[in-house]
């Protein structure tokens, strides 16, 4: 079943549900609003589950190529003590390949890569669509308006399309953790390939990059709106008495390199990822906190399973009961899972209540953040010839 669509969202998710159609021999137009390719962002890191999704899309050895495996790291106390230590050989043995990290504009650059020019269109924002015939959804551009069987919703946390198909429906809200991040502007020599580090009420990571860069994070319980004039400043304050290397992750940043962003998540589940002929996806159907590192994993399940389904089904409408079946109950339970992981991680700020997690997470053995991992990591990827 061939078909024409409209990708709204030139983000990861959009850009992989683009690859995913076009394999399947659909017509594909992706519209971002941003006047030029979206690369915002500073670093990812990608599970089996992400991996496996990008082989079907076609794209996995060239994502590979451009990442660094993620053998070695866990999670820490500010003075360095270790509260739990990540295997990522044993995770490679389990799922046939450890976690990556890659930064977003190459992860973006690789997606882009792989779809010809004319798939996208950038600068062009879509604020509603025109789902009133029964076969053909309608989605006005400028003086223009494209006809198609399928529009897909990748249009983020802040979904316009989302609030047109629920409009019942309360929309994102602020989780109570901000993000301050960057990549360094140089290499950085580090002993781990990934690290977390949590202390009351906040959260300090890092990737490595192939290039010896750096991709370094720090979530903060705070009010929503807060901005610093030297954000930079702010945090060599608050980190610069925890252990090494994170004091020299923020000395080899340059200030206009951090970007800040509050984190939003959509706490009530959608009652659908379907509305008529759009489809819902990644962010904007099911945001989550990053906790568990799944976000963009979860978008490229989504972009991989909904191109299954219309490869395979009789119907648009048969492939998209089929595609919210599938990942709904699934990328919900994920999605609680990162708020749960979250509340009992960075955002712990109690002093009793963190030394009773720091004591359970020693006391654990070892397997534990192997399985804690697996649990979401695990998933199998369909098939797109």
């Amino acid at each position: 079943m061939g078909g024409t669509a409209v990708v709204v969202g030139g983000g990861i998710g959009g850009l992989a549900t683009a690859l995913g159609l076009r394999r399947i021999g659909w017509e594909v137009t992706v519209l971002e609003r941003a006047a030029a390719p979206a690369d915002a962002g500073a670093g990812i890191s990608l599970h089996a589950n992400g991996l496996r999704a990008l082989d079907a899309l076609g794209v996995g050895a060239a994502v590979r190529a451009a990442a660094r495996p993620q053998y070695n790291g866990g999670t820490r106390t500010p003075a360095g003590g270790r509260l739990a230590r990540m295997d990522g050989a044993a995770l490679a043995r389990e799922l046939g390949t450890p976690i990556v990290g890659i930064p977003r504009a190459a992860l973006h650059q690789v997606l882009r890569a792989a779809l010809p020019p004319k798939c996208l269109r950038v600068g062009v924002r879509v604020a509603s669509v025109d789902d009133s015939a029964p076969d053909r959804i309608a989605v006005p551009v400028g003086e223009e308006v494209l006809a198609v069987d399928l529009v897909v919703a990748a249009d983020g946390v802040g979904s316009r399309l989302r609030g047109q198909a629920f409009p019942g429906h309360p929309g994102p809200v602020y989780s109570g953790s901000t993000v301050l991040r960057a990549i360094t502007g140089r290499p950085v020599g580090l002993s781990s390939d990934f690290e977390l580090t949590w202390g009351p009420g906040a959260e300090f990571g890092h990737i490595a990059f192939a290039d010896g860069r750096a991709e370094w994070h720090a979530v903060l319980n705070s009010p929503p709106g807060v901005r610093h004039a030297d954000p930079l400043g702010v945090l060599r304050r608050r980190f610069g008495a925890w252990h090494d290397p994170i004091p020299a992750l923020l000395e080899a940043t340059a200030p206009e390199a951090v970007l800040h962003h509050d984190i939003h998540e959509l706490v009530t589940p959608l009652p659908s990822f379907v509305s008529g002929r759009i489809a819902f996806l990644g962010d904007a159907a099911h945001a989550m906190t990053p906790h568990l590192g799944q976000g963009a994993c979860q978008a490229l399940e989504d972009a991989a399973t909904l191109a299954a389904a219309l490869a395979e089904a009789p119907s648009v409408s048969a492939a998209l009961a089929r595609y919210d079946a599938e990942r709904r109950p699934r990328a919900q339970s994920v999605a609680r899972a990162a708020r749960q992981a979250g509340r009992m991680g960075q955002q712990l700020s109690h002093p009793v209540a963190v030394a009773l997690r720091n004591t359970a997470l020693r006391l654990a053995p070892s397997r534990a953040t192997v399985r804690a991992i697996l649990r979401h990591a695990d998933w199998t990827a369909p098939s797109l010839g």
